[in-house]
């Protein structure tokens, strides 16, 4: 029962976390988006409904973005709170392990990544499909008509507009000029106007304007007027009180049809990639056998060619047919009997003639490398199938143990150490991706880069929690790094203000006999012989241990002199410093009034070897 209680505790502190920074992400990204694109949605007079779809589909594709980022932020403050709050802490003293704690969402997350699968194969393709056929038929809307005043419009196709100003209750314009070059350069017009009025047909394929009091200029240079062009331009005068012009300007918003955003590789679902990736492959196989047995076959300035066939008696070669002689040219023969000037002729005709056929090859070799690039594309489509739902499980096992080592909550701590984390995730990602679109590396390779990369950390932060490891202990690393460099550390201990715990007398005999019986065995191996006394780093490590215990815990003495002798003790023991560290626990046990030169074992006997 209470285990029980303790997941829906569990659930209840996860799930609203997760949704809540899950769409917080999804706004971030969409904003992303949105600066990206919003140059093709600005001005061209979209209804609310083909925007609000058009952000519809786009959140949709950007999940696989979002979600991983939820996932390691919503996890990350959900155990981050519990440690604030010493909530984890009192789970952990009634018996409860990390684990068992992290259970239900553990299956939650299991649960999460078979959704996030099945989204990446039908829904996804489904949502950018329509997602890029709405972007592509809103880049080819034509623009809203405002005209600005004292300024040329030039939206208009084939058409610049200026206009001196404009009455914005009745829409007239004022002082208009107009270059009309719908017809090309060569008949070009241009008109003046007084005034004009602008509108648009019903079907909103043509722009209508109505022009007053004004002139056009127009050439005349073309086949359809039956005129000369060699020696002058002719062009047309006309003057009109009342003119009305149309011009092709088509504002209906044409949706592209569906179907061809869903044959491409962003469209499919796996088993549709599976199907385009062995037909692309199949074609490139035989592209490629066929333009390398042309190459084998096909006759170069009558060289023979000869292939290898396994024969009774062994393999010999034989010539490959079709050919034209059968043996090679002899070039001097050829340029016999032949002026400076055939011969250079006959050089520059084999130049151009290899250089077509290398023009030739390369071509032939850009489109297999075409056809391999969109194969690529369909397998790293597939792949990113799975990379989400492994992405999510990764980083709930960075997010939840890391926020149970640091503990703490709400949106600071946690939101930076996600974002930086996210952010390492993003650029190995988009580096591995990269790497496989090129063909740099195989695709599963790249694609699958960012997660190879992440997961020993989730692996590392999991194994320090469970085992209430000191992750970001500075002593612990300072101490680390100081030993790799070889520099020697001193301790700096001294008297608590609050003692918890009094050093008991016969618990610290215990210790300073063990540890002093330990250090005198290991000086007496030190003084034999050479080859007898080489001793590995390793060796050390026991008596390593020991001497911690006995620090920290005589570290809880009242005396001036203990505390000052424990900083004597080196952090790391060797030959050289056992004689001194002999003496500081003789005198250590003198200052308590302790005697550990001898042991009593069960049997009343005494025993000053092995003391325990």
């Amino acid at each position: 029962m209470h285990i029980k209680r303790l997941y829906t505790f569990m659930l209840q502190q996860f799930l609203p976390l997760l949704l809540m920074t899950f769409f917080i992400s999804l706004f971030i990204v969409l904003m992303q988006f949105l600066w990206s694109h919003i140059g093709d949605l600005v001005g061209k007079g979209l209804s609310i409904g083909v925007i609000g779809e058009l952000f519809f589909y786009a959140a949709l594709s950007m999940v696989p973005m979002s979600l991983p980022l939820a996932v390691l932020l919503a996890s990350l403050m959900t155990f981050g709170n519990l440690g604030e709050k010493f909530e984890l802490t009192a789970l952990k003293a009634a018996g409860i392990s990390l684990f068992q704690i992290m259970r239900p969402l553990i299956v939650f997350m299991c649960v999460l990544a078979v959704g996030a699968f099945y989204f990446q194969n039908y829904a996804l393709p489904v949502a950018q499909a329509r997602m890029w056929t709405l972007l592509f038929s809103v880049r080819q809307k034509s623009p809203e008509v405002e005209i600005p005043e004292r300024a040329f419009y030039d939206q208009i196709p084939g058409m610049n507009l200026y206009v001196d100003s404009k009455d914005k209750e009745s829409g007239m314009l004022y002082g208009v000029i107009i270059y009309d070059m719908t017809q090309g350069m060569d008949n070009s017009r241009v008109i003046l106007a007084d005034s004009c009025k602008l509108n648009f047909t019903e079907d909103k394929t043509h722009l209508f304007l109505h022009l007053f009091q004004g002139e056009m200029f127009e050439n005349l240079r073309g086949s359809e007027y039956g005129l000369s062009t060699s020696n002058y331009l002719p062009f047309r005068r006309e003057s009109f009180d009342d003119k009305q012009i149309y011009f092709p300007f088509d504002l209906n918003f044409d949706r592209m049809d569906e179907s061809t955003m869903r044959n491409q590789y962003v469209g499919k679902n796996i088993a549709e990639l599976s199907a385009s990736i062995d037909s692309i492959g199949g074609i490139v196989d035989s592209i490629g056998n066929s333009y390398g047995q042309e190459i084998k076959t096909r006759p170069y300035v009558d060289v023979q060619y000869y292939e290898y066939v396994s024969t009774d008696t062994g393999v010999r070669r034989q010539p490959m047919a079709p050919v034209a002689v059968a043996k090679p040219i002899d070039l001097d023969s050829v340029f016999a009997g032949h002026s400076p000037g055939a011969e250079a002729n006959y050089a520059k005709f084999a130049i151009i003639k290899a250089e077509r056929q290398r023009q030739d090859f390369e071509f032939r070799s850009a489109i297999l490398l075409e056809q391999a690039k969109l194969m690529r594309r369909h397998d790293i489509e597939r792949q990113k199938k799975f990379t989400l739902s492994f992405a999510c499980l990764i980083f709930f096992f960075i997010g939840a143990p890391l926020g149970a080592i640091i503990k703490k909550g709400g949106l600071g701590t946690p939101l930076v150490i996600s974002v930086i984390l996210f952010i390492v995730y993003y650029i190995i990602d988009n580096l591995g991706y990269k790497m496989a679109r090129d063909g740099k590396t195989e695709v599963w390779m790249g694609i699958w880069l960012s997660s190879a990369v992440l997961l020993p950390l989730g692996i590392f932060f999991t194994y320090k929690a469970i085992g209430d490891s000191a992750v970001f202990n500075l002593d612990a690393y300072k101490l680390f790094f100081s030993r790799l460099l070889g520099r020697k550390m001193k301790r700096s201990l001294a008297i608590k203000e609050v003692i918890m715990h009094e050093v008991e007398p016969d618990r610290a005999r215990l210790l300073l006999a063990g540890f002093l019986a330990r250090a005198r065995e290991m000086a007496l191996l030190g003084k034999r012989p050479l080859m007898q006394r080489l001793m590995r780093r390793a060796d050390y490590g026991p008596i390593d241990e020991q001497l911690a215990d006995l620090v920290e815990y005589l570290a809880n003495s009242r005396s001036k002199k203990v505390i000052a002798l424990l900083n004597q003790y080196p952090f790391r023991l060797n030959r050289r410093a056992l004689p001194g560290v002999i003496s500081t626990t003789e005198d250590i046990a003198a200052e308590l009034g302790l005697d550990i030169n001898s042991q009593t074992d069960d049997n009343g006997t005494e025993d000053t070897t092995r003391l325990d």
